[in-house]
């Protein structure tokens, strides 16, 4: 098994390709070399159920992974609590849309710890997850992994031990490792081998070698302040972190066979095509 590799959304050349709607993703995807795609409701689940199922028809023909990402607005750990019930009915909601198109995970945002302590806000976020849990089984969605997202700002919740914490509640859960993100929220923490191997150990450590062989990754080069993330580059813009090599480099001396989904700012699709040529090599050289 190998590691596979996609994009959050569509390109700037996909759509310079003449290209008009996320249905026509599955064959853009194919023709050039990549193997998922996550759609993108992260302003709101508006896709109808039967663009869903054609998507997911066209995906399923082409051996195209999806997966979604969950509305922005989601705050699992928000104290007014009419918005942690709204956000449970968003994953709600983003879990009928994966149902339709046959996608195996969601992603979602945490929230931010605002005005209270991040053990407080790990709390609630608990709490929140644990009811859209059990929302998710009564519906019938109980099979669809929700995979919590470490983030970039400082004063949001989601470092990676809070998503590794959030993941422990239930087997099924599959934390997004975000390298991006967790480079901004630590001011430029990933620089060494070793604090990647960080990442891929706490979880192995904490949540099993299944989830660790398996878990969801998203990668960009991302511009960043003492507040944390600012801005997502592109792959060639090199003056921006983290590297991508050192996490290729663990996955092939650990057989490891996450999901990469590349966030570069417009360029997607050319750079989960590096991506995969890196890992790819690397692969090759290890045998």
């Amino acid at each position: 098994m190998y590691a596979s590799f996609g994009t959050a959304g569509s390109c700037e050349a996909f759509y310079d390709a003449g290209g008009k709607s996320a249905l026509e993703m599955p064959k853009w995807l194919s023709e050039h070399n990549l193997d998922c795609f996550e759609y993108q409701c992260g302003r709101g689940v508006k896709i109808s159920d039967d663009a869903a199922r054609l998507l997911g028809e066209r995906a399923e023909e082409l051996g195209i992974a999806l997966s979604i990402h969950a509305p922005y607005y989601i705050s699992l750990s928000s104290t007014d609590e009419q918005k942690r019930k709204n956000s449970v009915e968003y994953i709600l909601r983003t879990l009928h849309a994966a149902r339709c198109m046959n996608a195996d995970r969601i992603v979602v945002h945490s929230g931010s710890c605002g005005s209270i302590t991040r053990r407080e806000a790990l709390s609630l976020a608990s709490d929140t997850l644990r009811a859209a849990i059990s929302a998710a089984d009564e519906h019938g969605f109980g099979d669809i992994h929700i995979c919590p997202e470490t983030m970039g700002k400082v004063k949001q919740l989601g470092s990676v031990d809070e998503v590794i914490k959030l993941c422990q509640i239930d087997e099924r859960l599959i934390p997004t490792m975000d390298f991006g993100h967790i480079n901004a929220m630590t001011l430029g923490g990933l620089k060494d081998k070793s604090d990647f191997e960080a990442v891929f150990d706490a979880i192995k450590n904490k949540l099993g070698s299944e989830r660790a062989a398996g878990f969801h990754i998203h990668y960009s080069r991302i511009e960043y302040t003492n507040a944390g993330e600012k801005k997502h580059h592109t792959y060639t813009e090199t003056e921006f972190e983290p590297e991508f090599e050192p996490i290729a480099e663990i996955m092939a001396e650990r057989g490891a066979t996450p999901r990469i989904i590349c966030e570069s700012a417009g360029t997607q699709t050319k750079d989960a095509q590096e991506l995969k040529k890196i890992y790819i090599n690397l692969i090759e050289r290890e045998r």
